[in-house]
């Protein structure tokens, strides 16, 4: 897990390699080809997710954000920031429809826990959905982004 971590730190510098390292060794812990007890599929997706989403590589974020498990969602503030950087995956590949239904979903575990690294997200997505702020649905999206920060 701490291999993810040092994944997703090199990721935000752009430098892939560690990635690579992670998942290799977690694809070989218990020798048939499954992450440990440690982390878990959930976990690894979620990271990798992460880490691809910021090297530019947003099918590949997706995917694996999509195949975060259930089990991920009983940890609301984790939950909240993969569903952010599952609406940065899909908006950085023109799916604002799917964007913007995320963003509501986002909004919504925001409302509840409060967690500041949804919060990141969501002010990152509200940026890249400035060239549509004409639209309904993203004028949506800024007014119950802005209502969220005034409560």
């Amino acid at each position: 897990m701490a291999l993810l971590h040092v994944g997703e730190a090199n990721a935000m510098m752009g430098e892939r390699s560690a990635l690579g390292r992670a998942e290799r060794h977690l694809a070989h812990m218990d020798g048939d080809g499954r992450p440990g007890e440690l982390t878990s599929a959930g976990q690894l997706n979620r990271l990798a997710g992460s880490c691809y989403l910021r090297l530019g590589e947003p099918k590949r974020a997706q995917s694996l954000l999509e195949s975060v498990p259930a089990g991920i969602q009983e940890r609301q503030k984790s939950h909240a920031i993969v569903l952010g950087n599952l609406a940065l995956a899909r908006l950085r590949q023109r799916g604002l429809d799917g964007a913007t239904e995320t963003l509501h979903q986002v909004i919504d575990a925001v409302e509840e826990t409060r967690g500041g690294g949804a919060v990141n997200v969501l002010f990152a997505a509200g940026r890249e959905l400035r060239p549509w702020r004409g639209r309904r649905d993203v004028e949506e999206i800024m007014d119950r982004t802005l209502a969220l920060m005034a409560s």
